[in-house]
């Protein structure tokens, strides 16, 4: 069973460093941010490493260090350097990979941990969205040294902001408080309120195909699926992990694939077509799984990475043939 060119895997190991998120660059094939911390993240520094994958495996390209937890990144998407992070003393760092020294910004505002980075995909504007375990989510434009807005309603801690990529200004949280929440920045309020499970939601993703469609992924151990015409009950549930869910991704190139990660330490593939969704479970974690990422470039090729300090790229034998 062939895979595509640079389909090829590895795995790096990050010593001391437990595994939060893992984001390919938008711009390079084979480029890969990771967010770390030290102590599982509960006391210590950061870590933002910058990986490739090259003909001997994966390479430590930089690393830069913060004095808390990493617990997310986010490519720029007008400049191949530049990275966001975000980290547990509430802030947000702006890195440019082509510079050695410490962040080139610094923006902290919020109160609590800074769990959540995004930003957005619409052509002809620079925003970022940040959510935070304050129960706040904070616009930013990276240009701009304050927030341009704050946006309030969620009763819990927020695991997850991320942008549509249909709808400008659009995003979507996902909250301790057991709720998905659309919102608007032009609008002040909460456009949509949806009770997605009986359960903290840590992960939610937009459908790359429909610009109605949402997954978020809980610590009821359940995926599903929310067309947001009507939120009455989910389009599909998928069930088969065993503890809580972490992160959730839509593939960027089949529109009812999308593949997760989970406190259960595997990494499951589903389509939510199918009669049978799970279409393969990966074990090749000792720890929490955390970081997830499906590329853009390679078709088929998965990033991950844990708290058992390794970061992973591999294409899963259900994406290395037409699906």
């Amino acid at each position: 069973m062939g895979t595509m060119a640079g389909g090829a895997g590895g795995a790096l190991r990050l010593p001391g460093l437990h595994g939060y998120a893992a984001e390919f660059s938008p711009y390079w094939p084979g480029r890969v941010a990771c967010a770390a911390a030290q102590y599982y993240g509960m006391a210590g520094c950061g870590t933002l490493a910058v990986l490739e994958q090259n003909e001997a495996g994966i390479v430590l390209l930089r690393s830069f260090d913060w004095n808390d937890g990493l617990f997310d990144v986010t490519w720029s998407e007008n400049n191949e350097h530049v990275l966001i992070t975000c980290s547990g003393d509430g802030s947000l760092q702006i890195w440019d990979t082509a510079k050695t020294k410490g962040p080139l910004q610094v923006y902290k505002e919020h109160t609590l941990e800074a769990y959540s980075v995004d930003w957005s995909q619409t052509r002809g504007e620079q925003l970022v969205v940040s959510g935070s375990w304050d129960q706040t989510a904070k616009l930013w434009d990276p240009a701009v040294g304050k927030s341009l807005c704050t946006f309030k309603g969620h009763e819990g801690v927020i695991y997850s902001t991320i942008w549509s990529p249909h709808i400008p200004g659009c995003f979507a949280s996902a909250s301790g408080d057991q709720t998905l929440r659309i919102w608007d920045v032009k609008a002040p309020g909460v456009k949509l309120v949806i009770p997605a499970h009986q359960a903290e939601i840590l992960s939610c993703d937009w459908c790359k195909y429909d610009e109605n469609l949402l997954v978020t992924g809980a610590v009821d151990c359940s995926l599903k699926g929310w067309d947001l015409r009507n939120i009455r009950q989910p389009v599909f549930v998928l069930l088969g992990h065993t503890y809580a869910i972490r992160r959730v991704k839509f593939s960027p190139f089949h529109a009812t694939l999308l593949a997760s990660c989970s406190y259960d330490f595997t990494v499951r593939f589903w389509d939510f077509s199918k009669p049978n969704p799970l279409l393969e479970t990966v074990e090749h974690h000792t720890e929490f799984t955390c970081g997830l990422d499906l590329s853009l470039h390679n078709r088929g090729q998965v990033v991950d990475c844990a708290w058992d300090e390794l970061v992973k790229i591999y294409t899963p034998s259900c994406l290395a043939v037409p699906v």
